[in-house]
């Protein structure tokens, strides 16, 4: 395609100037992670100029012929459109080397945020998600990571915590509270609180683990983590009093800073071009803006866009789902060694992943993953 193929050379015109980085998500369920659809969250951007991103998008239409009005990430994951996808992402192809994807493991993130609030070492978190699958049932595992998951989400003024709106995924359904679990508790009082608080449902599932594998090394951190119940309390109350403007469980935040901080490593300032999203507001686009430049991120702007109004965004929605979908399947055991290979150079080493064997495939060569980056997340 002559026309991406002088992306080249309007890309090294640009040089020294701002430079606008478009982005958009897939998989985002807020800080609903354990009941919602999906298990990967990505966030994906984009550094191309408009006509070339147009061309790019043109190109995808051609190739792919559907008579859809909006392209999504799920036409280029058809099968029979494989070597369209194969195409956008190879070495060589319109977006290779200006691309990135920040990816975010769920579960994980909430293992991660809960152990960062009760004991503060990263280390720890690792260790516990890494082994708690295999020292542990998979049902009590599960009952403790939707416990966490409760745990660190507070919702203003003591209103109940519904698990979020969206409805699960087939074969992606949180736990059910079976008889006897420590989340099966009596119906909610009429001021909407279960009597059973979050705390006690937490370390009660805590509290049960540790009695099913006592001496394993990862029933030594949870024992840990029961020692620091005042922590959680102290977090919980805090937040119904004044909640962060940052939910600390809502990966978004954390990966914005990560792509301002990527993309302006070579010291060019970055305006972040991001489709319409719910949860940028005003004050907390100023916010990002403000903590990225006190930090020494050169931020300096973010606009919200409509996607079908700026096919720069729309290439990113692109990745974004793409990088989502191969992802969860790597994570799930059913990756395809193609299209894992092809999406590796795009991904973000400080990702926030704690899987070892899908990491293994998914990372940039010889990088581990990061925690999520921390803008008033509350923790």
């Amino acid at each position: 395609m002559a026309g991406v193929g002088g992306t080249r050379e309007r890309w090294g015109a640009a040089r020294g100037r701002v430079r606008e980085v478009a982005c958009d998500e897939s998989g985002s369920d807020g800080e609903n992670l354990l009941g919602g659809n999906t298990d990967v969250f990505a966030h994906a951007s984009v550094a191309l100029p408009v006509d070339v991103a147009a061309e790019c998008v043109r190109e995808i239409r051609h190739r792919i012929r559907s008579p859809a009005e909006e392209y999504k990430a799920n036409h280029l994951l058809r099968e029979k459109h494989r070597a369209v996808l194969v195409w956008l992402l190879a070495a060589g192809g319109p977006i290779h080397g200006r691309a990135h994807v920040h990816l975010t493991e769920k579960a994980f993130l909430v293992v991660d945020r809960a152990v960062g609030l009760l004991l503060g070492d990263p280390a720890d978190a690792v260790s516990l998600y890494r082994q708690g699958p295999e020292v542990f049932e998979a049902d009590a595992w599960r009952e403790f990571l939707v416990a966490a998951n409760a745990l660190l989400r507070v919702r203003p003024g003591g209103q109940r915590d519904t698990g979020g709106d969206a409805a699960p995924a087939a074969g992606y359904a949180p736990c059910a509270a079976r008889e006897g679990s420590p989340l099966a508790g009596e119906a909610p009082d009429a001021a909407g609180e279960a009597p059973d608080a979050p705390e006690d449902a937490f370390f009660a599932t805590v509290d049960a683990l540790v009695r099913a594998a006592p001496g394993s090394e990862a029933a030594g951190i949870l024992r840990r983590l029961a020692a620091h119940r005042h922590l959680a309390e102290a977090y919980r109350t805090r937040m119904r009093a004044a909640p962060a403007l940052f939910p600390v469980l809502n990966p978004l935040f954390p990966a914005l800073r990560y792509t301002a901080a990527h993309w302006s490593a070579d010291g060019r300032p970055v305006v972040l071009v991001h489709d319409r999203q719910n949860a940028l507001t005003p004050g907390r686009i100023a916010r990002i803006v403000q903590s990225a430049r006190r930090d020494g991120i050169e931020l300096h702007g973010l606009r919200l866009v409509d996607s079908r109004d700026d096919a720069r965004v729309q290439i990113a929605d692109f990745l974004a789902g793409i990088a989502r979908r191969i992802a969860s399947d790597e994570l799930a055991g059913t990756g395809d060694r193609e299209l894992t290979a092809c999406l590796r150079p795009y991904v973000a080493a400080g990702s926030v992943w704690g899987d070892a064997r899908s990491w293994a495939r998914l990372a940039p060569a010889g990088e581990n993953p990061g925690r999520a980056a921390e803008i008033n997340s509350g923790v």
